[in-house]
């Protein structure tokens, strides 16, 4: 968007970068960073290429660079983001503040006008309203954190004396692109957990007649939510997204398929206790309730604090957050996953003896890897597929067997 006033003219991107001391050297690694992110997922290459003007059959040379991106961006004026928090704890925004791709300030400053947020804006009380109903009135980039409650006439969520679905809805009217940002935006998460007394939903219950990203998670990682913003802002239009509207640069791939403790889980080693040497051992966490085997993300990839950890390279199991009603279908969260097929291995581990298993595990892993390069070659969106149900009947302690075409 530009805008100019008798002859002045909007700076770009890459001049507000330069007028604010950021160097070209550091806006090629943020950009590095973005395209890290949007290569993320199976079919991450392919999207990304679609979106630069490449051809997404062609090499991984023809995939977009830091180059590619920064030219992109860097023509750019500021675009104005509106940001809503309704029904939520704030933890998505705070994910997005402290993502390793950038700081608060080139968010705010360098990147983003972003006319109207909560949780950073110094405007209060009828200031606030007024700077929100000014942006509302211009195109703009719709972000909203926080879920929607419909129960009472909307009494349980309420800013300046509007229901949030009023306040959604005055902000979606003149919206170029929205994003439902976390599990709470997306399908109400915690609060619309059984029996839901607020009446939660997501974003996209009450949007009807645009279309919604969904980026999920509890929170989302914050390279994600800015991956996902960088796309809108370089190619006009919102990604590539699957079945439940999540974008498939990051949503794409089982976190179990690029699991770092995979060849342990293939060989039936698992962690039985937080503190025991399988623990110390990097093992499998299918038997404390990991949910990666049904769980879509870009965690192990992308990871956390500018690719520090993330949850189980920490030792602890996935829950479950980008996945539709985790708080409901995984809870409680300790609880193992009901049939699980692997590769055969682990349907005897126990049996065989470890010591047996051991010996195994080069074997195993040496199959994980290629039946990993399979799935890439074959493009398959392992996301549209169904999720294992949890009913109320007690699992079985161990994942069942299944063969290997089965696995894959």
């Amino acid at each position: 968007m530009t805008y100019a006033l008798d002859g002045w003219q909007e700076p770009t991107l890459a001049e507000n970068l330069a007028k604010a001391g950021v160097s070209r050297r550091d806006f090629l690694k943020f950009c590095g960073g973005l395209a890290a992110a949007f290569a993320a997922g199976g079919a991450g290459l392919s999207l990304a290429a679609r979106a630069f003007g490449a051809d997404p059959t062609a090499a991984p040379a023809a995939t977009p660079t830091a180059e590619d991106i920064a030219g992109k961006l860097g023509a750019l004026t500021k675009p104005v983001v509106v940001w809503l928090q309704l029904q939520e704890c704030t933890g998505c925004v705070e994910s997005a503040l402290r993502s390793g791709g950038t700081t608060v300030e080139d968010l705010v400053l360098n990147l983003l006008s972003v006319n109207y947020n909560e949780a950073i804006m110094a405007a209060a009380g009828d200031a606030a309203n007024r700077v929100l109903g000014n942006a509302n009135a211009e195109p703009h980039i719709l972000v909203v954190n926080g879920s929607v409650p419909l129960k009472d006439n909307g009494i349980y969520c309420a800013i300046g004396g509007e229901s949030a679905e009023t306040v959604l809805k005055n902000a979606a009217k003149n919206a170029s692109a929205i994003l439902a940002v976390g599990a709470c935006a997306v399908w109400g998460s915690v609060q619309a957990s059984r029996p839901n007394p607020t009446g939660a939903v997501g974003v996209d219950q009450i949007i009807k007649d645009k279309p919604v990203v969904n980026v999920a998670g509890c929170p989302p990682i914050g390279e994600v939510i800015t991956a996902t913003i960088a796309y809108l802002l370089t190619h006009d239009e919102p990604p590539k997204t699957d079945a439940q509207g999540r974008p498939l640069f990051a949503y794409e791939q089982r976190i179990h398929d690029s699991c770092p403790r995979r060849p342990h889980f293939d060989a039936g080693q698992f962690v039985r206790t937080f503190d025991d040497d399988g623990a110390r051992g990097g093992w499998g966490l299918f038997h404390l309730g990991c949910k990666g085997p049904s769980t879509v993300s870009a965690c192990p990839v992308i990871q956390w604090n500018q690719h520090t950890s993330w949850p189980i390279g920490a030792g602890h199991p996935c829950i479950g957050c980008t996945e539709k009603e985790f708080f409901d279908r995984f809870t409680p969260f300790y609880r193992e996953l009901p049939n699980v097929p692997g590769f055969g291995v682990e349907g005897t581990a126990e049996k065989v003896g470890l010591g047996l298993v051991a010996a195994a595990v080069a074997g195993v892993g040496i199959h994980a890897g290629v039946t990993a390069l399979r799935l890439a070659a074959s493009k398959t969106t392992t996301a549209a597929e169904p999720l294992a149900a949890l009913g109320d009947e007690a699992p079985a302690s161990e994942p069942a067997a299944a063969t290997e075409s089965e696995s894959e």
